[in-house]
Order: structure tokens, then sequence, then C-alpha cells
């Protein structure tokens, strides 16, 4: 096998500020590794150097072997190295995992990756920072830049909507509505960002919240942002919350884009955090993105330059951390949705992008376009889901019936 790329190997060193300018010429596959990554693209249906949108324009062939050496890690970083484009990101991932190439390429060095998840407890007290500090206080410009108005980054809810700040209060006020808010209600948001669900909440069904999160950023912007609401916003990790240090059992609980950051070794404390919060006849709303198989590896690109120590539940997962504490009243699922919400993340991000090149530089640039770009083709080809889970304690007397 050829030795990477120098490009790839400064890539390595500073994955953050390296650029690179991508080499003109379309070069041959002279290895049998090459070939190889060439013809599995040829099952999904995608052409090295070819004319359409989703097709791979190859710039380096040694980002082939190193996509086939270490799968998206290696893809991801040949990609922000700028040693292969693509005009339509997204497009490529929807064939690619349409195809499930990512199932036929296991490489050895995923193994150890498998194995720390597996034994480790990656969001452990200390760890579960990480991905305050690496995120979401990349700069509360930049996140405004991006997002809606309300600074919600979670789904939208699409289905009457036709522009992202709609989606986003769609789908706002649909959690409001499925938990059955009333004035007075105090509610618990678990991972709250920068408090689109607390302020709406507040100011459209009279509800006091309290919300907490890893973020400094998050905490600053949220407090200044919706001064003079009755509303707390906690800088705190969740497994130190219990009905006491809230003044008592909160009439609902909800928790939208933080379970992801939860990890498979902690679902259960988590389940049991809420469990002790939460009033006996509350209800308690669960909005995650989810993956179809439990066996599944967290993805070592996301790992290491997106979310460090990020890990999507199966549906399995959340039903064995659910089990013997909550009764699962409604499972929602609006995946599809995801990628209209990160295809306008990402027509936000380049718009603004001018603002913040100088400071941040093409690698980044071409990092959050990989980032934003490929989520969005893992939920057009379904290869992700987004759900919200309703759950109670003991049942609600009657069944619960799904607001719509």
């Amino acid at each position: 096998m050829a030795p990477p790329s120098p490009i790839v190997d400064e890539l390595k060193d500073t994955p953050d500020e390296a650029s690179a300018t991508p080499v003109p010429d379309a070069p041959r596959l002279d290895t049998a590794p090459q070939q190889l990554v060439a013809g599995l693209l040829g099952k999904a249906d995608i052409r090295i150097n070819g004319e359409r949108p989703w097709d791979m324009q190859l710039h380096d062939p040694a980002a082939l072997e190193r996509a086939l050496a270490e799968g998206n890690l290696g893809l991801g970083e040949a990609y922000m190295a700028g040693a292969w484009d693509c005009e339509q990101l997204d497009g490529f991932f929807d064939h690619l995992l349409r195809a499930h190439l990512d199932r036929e390429v296991q490489p050895a060095r995923l193994a150890w990756h498998a194995l720390q998840v597996r034994v480790f407890n990656r969001q452990n007290r200390t760890r579960a920072w990480q991905v305050g500090k690496a995120h979401y206080d990349l700069g509360n410009d930049f996140y405004e830049a991006m997002l809606d108005p309300l600074m919600a980054y979670s789904c939208g809810y699409w289905r009457d909507a036709d522009n992202l700040a709609d989606a986003q209060r769609a789908k706002l006020d649909l959690i409001c509505r499925k938990l059955g808010l009333q004035p007075g209600m105090r509610v618990l948001d678990i991972g709250c960002g920068w408090g689109s669900l607390m302020g709406f909440a507040a100011e459209h069904y009279g509800v006091q919240c309290v919300g907490v999160t890893v973020s400094k950023e998050q905490a600053a912007w949220a407090r200044e942002r919706y001064a003079g609401l009755p509303l707390e916003f906690r800088l705190q990790d969740y497994r130190e919350l219990d009905a006491a240090s809230l003044g008592g059992p909160m009439d609902r609980l909800v928790s939208v884009g933080m379970f992801e950051h939860v990890g498979r070794k902690n679902h259960r404390v988590y389940m049991e955090v809420a469990e002790r919060c939460l009033a006996d006849d509350g209800l308690f709303l669960l909005h995650t993105i989810g993956k179809n198989r439990r066996d599944s590896v967290p993805d070592r690109w996301i790992d290491k330059h997106i979310f460090p120590n990020g890990d999507l539940p199966s549906v399995g997962q959340v039903g064995d951390a659910i089990d013997g504490l909550f009764v699962a009243e409604d499972l929602h699922n609006f995946g599809a949705d995801y990628d209209h919400t990160l295809m306008a993340w990402h027509a936000n991000f380049e718009a603004a992008w001018p603002r913040f090149a100088d400071a941040l530089g093409e690698t980044f640039h071409r990092k959050w376009r990989y980032y934003l770009l490929s989520c969005a083709g893992a939920f057009r080809a379904r290869e992700l889901q987004l759900w919200q889970w309703v759950l109670s304690k003991d049942g609600v007397r009657g069944g619960y019936r799904r607001a719509v």
C-alpha cells in the first residue's frame, strides 16, 4: 500500500489550521487498494471524476487508500485537506449510505475505537464537558449566523413549514403541545442549549423552566436573551440533578438533542436522573437522533472533529434504559426533516462564511461543510433517524393522545 500523501500527513498534525491547494490533474488509479475503492463506489453509482454532481472529483489517489484504511475518518480528513471534492456532498453520502458501503469497509484500525466504546465510559463526569468546549463554545456569533433567530440547534419540523425559522418554531410548539404545557407548570430542560425551547414555552405557555448545559457560551447567551422571564440556566452536569436541588419534582421534563452525548454506559443513569426529577403524574419528552443498529460504533471522524464522545442510541438501547422506569407513551420519527434542517444550516453557513474565513481558515470551512452535508445525506438515506419519545412513570390514565 502506498504511503499517505503529504497533504494528508499535514492535516494529521494541524487539522484545523492546515490548508492545501488541490492538485488540478485527475490522477490514475495505479494501486489495487485504489481500484478496490473505485469499484466499491461504483456499487453506489458514484464515479471517480464523473460529470454528475454526486461524483467524486479526485485530486490525490492517496485519499482512496486512506478511506479504505480508516473509513470515514480517512475520507473526511482527505476532504478537509483538499485531496478530493464533490459538487454535491449530500448527494454523494446519500448514494454511498443507500448502498451500505459503510458496512462493506470495516478497517482494522476501527477495532481499537470499537473496544474503547464498549469497555470505557467515554462520557464520564470529566469528559462530558469536552463537547461543550470543543463544539458548542465555538462562538455565539458563529451559531447566530447559521441557526434560526431562536438558536434552535436540532431538527426542525417541516410538515407545514417552508423555511428554517418556521420549522423550528413548529418543532418547539409541537413539543409544548405533546407535553400538554399549562400556565404555572415547572419544566426541566436537560441540555437546554441556547434556551430556545425554554424561552418559547415561557412566552407562549406561561411555564417556569430550569435548564442545564455544559456550554459556558450557551448559558451566557441564554441568560442575556431571556432576562426577565422565569427561567434559570445552570452550567451543570445532568447527573447532579435531583428533585431537592430543583425545589421539588418537576411537572414536565424535556431533553432536545442532548441524549446523543450521554453514551451507552450512562443511558440507564440518565433515565434514573429523569425519573427522580419528574413528578409522579408528569411527562418526559426525549428528542434524539438515533441509529438503526444497536451494535454500530460511533463514527471516528465525527468523534474527532465535531462531537467528542458522541454515541447515537438505537431504539433497543433507549428501551433498555427506560425498562421499569418509564412507560413509552409515544414514539414519533420525523428523521427525514433533519435533511431539510441541515441543508438550511449549510446555506446559512456558506452565506455567512466570508465573515469568518480569516479567523477560522479554509480547513475549518471544508470540515464544517463535510459535517453538515454528510449528515444531510445520512438522514436522506434513512441511515439516521430523529425520534421524539413521550414517557410517563406509570402510564397516562385513559391513554396518551399525540398532538399533531
